[in-house]
């Protein structure tokens, strides 16, 4: 264990005394919020300044006048009675965006609306909002001429909110299933990240100590197994250190989500006073920030932590195995896989956490470390299904550094050859 402990303490303070470690520990999550968030602006933003002009050739003679009463600042309808061709050539002459086609089958149901521009429109939002535009006024050209009355008018017109509300044993939690799932997605995200940076950190560690042969050196005062546990660990604390700032710095953010929200979002454009409270600018919003307890940041370490020493022992073996990292990439898609089967059924994780995919995922150990803390952000675990997938990660972990041991003490000091997964299976076998 003294020996574990040194190369352990050696592959810690070298890299956490680094400006990366510094950069990415503390400013990596804010420099992502910041990054996604003018992201988001700047796409808002863009969407915002568009301003077009739409040429309406309303076939049926009756739906151009409602449709030219919904143009804003974005989009403005004009009505117009000339042939296509015409149309077509004041687009590409560029004095229109572009025109609409409105079949004069359209009051009877039938037909399709066509639109036609140079940019195939501005994307699914912009196309959607066209084919709402249309379809509004259709149907109530037909309730019109149908002479609905307004009590029916009415019900068609109606539309009730809609809330969801989180049960636990404790009680009821308001709050939108969306930002559960988003806190789920972030979760998961962060896990797949770093569990596949760090342990490639490890298997780029022991291909360069092989390749320098120093570790020749190093084995000659230090069994193979002590090195590569103390290298797996050294990391594997590195890791630990940044997963529980991020968790900490995810739970403040929870925690104060609302203060934060509210900060770039003026009362008086939600109809408020301008000392309007927080609860009430978030209400106006029709928002509710989740409550997530503590119990489920300490999951995400626990669960990252055990996940990144399995995948990490498993490496560090590849590691030892080869000569260069390009010669890894084979042997790293059986490891991989199961890492991105996890990310595949994130979705469907996220929509349905109690279904029969979500329960296996969760459990078996090459999947459980993004998939249960998925599950434990966006609905209650059984604290037994937790505990169980984490003792069955565990041991899962136990299992692989033997494995790994047993391949890395012979590929450590084995050149000139590329090893295969029948090599591998072999080196198990040795005594």
């Amino acid at each position: 264990m003294r020996r574990i402990w040194i190369v352990a303490k050696n592959e810690f303070l070298k890299r956490v005394v680094s400006k990366w470690f510094v950069f990415t520990t503390l400013l990596g999550p804010i420099a992502l919020v910041l990054l996604f968030g003018t992201i988001g602006y700047m796409t808002v933003q863009s969407m915002e300044g568009v301003t077009k002009t739409i040429a309406v050739l309303d076939r049926t003679g009756r739906l151009g006048d409602a449709i030219a009463m919904e143009s804003d600042e974005q989009v403005t309808f004009v009505p117009m009675s000339i042939p296509e061709d015409s149309a077509r050539r004041a687009v590409l002459e560029e004095r229109f965006g572009g025109y609409l086609v409105i079949p004069d089958s359209a009051l009877r149901g039938v037909g399709e609306i066509m639109y036609y521009s140079m940019e195939g429109g501005l994307g699914s939002i912009f196309n959607r909002r066209l084919d709402n535009v249309v379809n509004r006024a259709v149907e109530d050209l037909r309730l019109a001429d149908a002479q609905v009355s307004p009590e029916v008018l009415a019900i068609l017109e109606s539309d009730l909110g809609f809330s969801s509300v989180k049960l636990t044993r404790e009680g009821e939690e308001a709050g939108n299933a969306e930002l559960y799932a988003v806190v789920g997605f972030v979760m998961g995200f962060l896990i797949y990240i770093a569990m596949l940076v760090y342990g490639s950190v490890v298997m780029q560690g022991v291909i360069e100590e092989k390749l320098s042969r120093v570790v020749e050196v190093v084995v000659s005062s230090v069994r193979p197994f002590e090195l590569l546990m103390g290298k797996v660990l050294g990391i594997g604390a590195m890791g630990l250190v940044q997963m529980v700032v991020w968790a900490g710095l995810m739970a403040a953010g929870t925690f104060g989500a609302g203060a934060i929200i509210t900060f770039f979002v003026s009362p008086a454009n939600l109809g408020l006073a301008a000392d309007a409270t927080d609860d009430q600018v978030l209400a106006a919003m029709d928002l509710q920030i989740p409550s997530i307890g503590p119990d489920v940041f300490v999951w995400f370490v626990l669960f990252f932590l055990v996940g990144y020493l399995l995948y990490a022992s498993l490496f560090a073996a590849i590691g030892s195995a080869v000569e260069q990292q390009q010669d890894a990439q084979g042997l790293m898609l059986p490891i991989m896989l199961p890492i991105i089967l996890s990310i595949i059924f994130m979705q469907g994780v996220v929509e349905n956490p109690g279904s029969t995919l979500a329960v296996v995922l969760s459990l078996v150990p090459f999947t459980s470390p993004i998939s249960m803390v998925v599950r434990v952000a966006v609905t209650e675990v059984p604290l037994w299904e937790t505990a169980l997938s984490f003792v069955l990660l565990f041991a899962t972990f136990l299992g692989s550094v033997w494995l790994a041991a047993r391949i890395y003490r012979v590929g450590i000091l084995m050149y000139g050859k590329k090893a295969s997964l029948k090599d591998l299976a072999r080196w198990i076998r040795y005594a």
